[in-house]
């Protein structure tokens, strides 16, 4: 058993595998989640971006954002919904970084890996071999 302080509210509770909260916040979230799924399920609400939502139910967008990263609220079937880049803030739909910062971070690491050959490459061209004169 884990005894932790709740991130929201700062009361004790034994931390579990399914609860990251205390059971009051976890009431709470489970209120807020049934006020956004209510709100989105009607037809006409389907396409409201995540600033309506939050006006519409009161419910903070961090708490949005953790419904959508857990999977509990599935962004296929409410397309103007996201969440933010983790690098650059652009609303994304799936994993951490848009695909703009993905691509960007992937060429950096190409260029981290060439200057490292380099450097290697020039290590080994430094290195002088000598041989020992064997006819003495």
């Amino acid at each position: 058993m884990n005894l932790e302080n709740c991130p929201n509210c700062g009361r004790l509770f034994i931390k579990s595998q399914f609860h990251d909260i205390c059971q009051s916040c976890y009431r709470e979230e489970e209120e807020a989640f049934e006020k956004v799924y209510h709100f989105l399920r009607k037809r006409e609400n389907r396409m409201a971006t995540m600033a309506q939502v939050v006006e519409a139910t009161g419910v903070k967008e961090s708490l949005l954002m953790k419904f959508i990263k857990s999977g509990r609220l599935k962004l296929a079937q409410f397309p103007n919904l996201g969440y933010p880049c983790d690098r650059c803030g652009t609303l994304i739909r799936e994993g951490r970084l848009c695909a703009n910062c993905s691509t960007d971070l992937s060429k950096q690491l190409e260029m981290l890996q060439k200057e490292e050959e380099m450097k290697k490459r020039r290590h080994m061209e430094r290195v002088y071999y000598t041989k020992e004169d064997d006819e003495n």
